[in-house]
């Protein structure tokens, strides 16, 4: 279920450039993100998770407690899973996992209001792909703030319960030395 919340985050960060109407595609300033998760990732015995974006280059950390954290590195289409306590590394085939998490050429998007949440107002948008409905808030500067869904196959939701927009240390987002790979 870890794996499957990664990869849902990875196809929302990384949703691909159409002329229709949809949510930012990256957060446009450093930003880290604290969410509440609900459904699905509870019974795995994940409560919540942090988010950090480096916004110039376009990559993304996910902190997910003793499990470790996940690099997604946007620009150049890789990432990898840090498993800190075997001190091992894992990478990530992003292509692969946007195939069997992402959304299709075919997914549309709609907006559906506004809402405010951790303090912040957001778009909120219904999404629709391979037979799945979802929902997402997203800021107008690419903050995600709330994600639910899909309403078939697993199920769960995150919300953000603190947002710290500032710089972020670029060291954080690189590959750690004298790790093993996987």
């Amino acid at each position: 279920m870890r794996r499957s919340l990664l990869a849902a985050f990875l196809a929302l960060a990384a949703l691909p450039v159409h002329a229709q109407d949809k949510p930012p595609l990256y957060p446009t300033r450093d930003v880290a993100i604290t969410y509440r998760l609900t459904g699905g990732q509870m019974q795995q015995g994940m409560q919540s998770l942090t988010v950090t974006w480096l916004a110039a280059a376009q990559a993304m950390r996910v902190d997910m407690g003793p499990a470790g954290y996940m690099i997604a590195d946007h620009r150049a289409q890789r990432g990898f899973m840090v498993i800190e306590a075997a001190r091992m590394i894992m990478d990530i085939p992003m292509e692969q996992a946007m195939q069997q998490h992402g959304p299709s050429a075919n997914a549309t998007y709609r907006r559906t209001g506004t809402d405010t949440v951790a303090g912040l107002a957001c778009t909120l948008w219904a999404v629709q792909d391979r037979g799945n409905n979802g929902t997402a808030c997203v800021t107008n500067d690419g903050v995600m703030l709330r994600a639910q869904g899909p309403s078939q196959g697993p199920s769960g939701s995150m919300e953000a319960t603190l947002v710290t927009c500032g710089a972020q240390n670029p060291a954080r987002f690189q590959r750690p030395q004298g790790f093993q790979n996987m």
